[in-house]
């Protein structure tokens, strides 16, 4: 993949930049090193919900390489980092070369599905407890630390539910010692309570990204590995 390296630009991923927005003709993808992006499903009076969320474990952008080339969804930045950005043409080449890197967006393709899957039920089925739960479980395994930026009404954008309801469920995790939250930014301060309070969606997700794609070794320090992993890694060091 060494034919990619040249191709790909570091750009800053502000809090709420909008990516595309649904039916745009996807130029570019990115690959997130610390930043998350949220993949929103917008309705025709405006309200949305997320269908899933990419950090450094993935790419924004798996409709070019699908054979679509646009996607009914909006992608927006999530929690502020960085991204590596590469011109979708340099991506769909390397891709019809059917080799190992064809392979490993296949899967990872497959494991962003699941994650769909099971945020459509467990919006569905589980309380808002469970959901606020998953969801900030599911951006920690995204992020450096236990602290991720989350207001209130992000959570309910995200989540598709009113504000009250993301007021309760805060309230009661933070009470519990879970939590600690405060001017829209969350610290995690008890993790396993966390997964116990979460419905079982979380752990259907991380066991099947886990097994998709595997974690690689720790890279050598200051190597260009250091950007992202799994997905990453592969790409830029292959």
């Amino acid at each position: 993949m060494n034919r990619l390296r040249s191709h790909l630009e570091l750009v800053p991923m502000s809090f709420g930049k909008v990516l595309y927005e649904s039916g745009d003709t996807l130029r570019h993808v990115y690959f997130p090193t610390d930043s998350i992006v949220s993949l929103l499903y917008v309705m025709e009076n405006g309200a949305s919900g997320e269908i899933s969320m990419v950090g450094n474990e993935g790419l924004i952008g798996v409709a070019l390489f699908m054979g679509g080339e646009s996607t009914p969804s909006r992608a927006v930045v999530q929690s502020a980092g960085t991204a590596y950005r590469l011109p979708a043409r340099r991506l769909k080449d390397e891709f019809h070369r059917y080799g190992e890197l064809q392979l490993l967006l296949l899967r990872y393709t497959q494991s962003l599905i699941t994650q769909m899957c099971q945020t459509a039920v467990c919006n569905r089925h589980h309380s808002v407890e469970q959901q606020l739960c998953r969801w900030l479980l599911l951006s920690l395994d995204r992020l450096p630390n236990n602290h991720l930026a989350m207001t209130q009404e992000l959570a309910a954008n995200m989540l598709g539910v009113r504000r009250e309801g993301i007021t309760d469920a805060a309230g009661k995790l933070q009470k519990l010692g879970v939590i600690e939250y405060r001017r829209g930014h969350v610290t995690v301060l008890d993790r396993p309570r966390l997964e116990e309070l979460s419905c079982e969606c979380y752990a259907v997700v991380r066991k099947e990204t886990d097994r998709l794609l595997p974690r690689l070794p720790p890279p050598l320090a200051g190597s260009i590995q250091e950007v992202s992993e799994p997905l990453g890694p592969r790409l830029l060091a292959a």
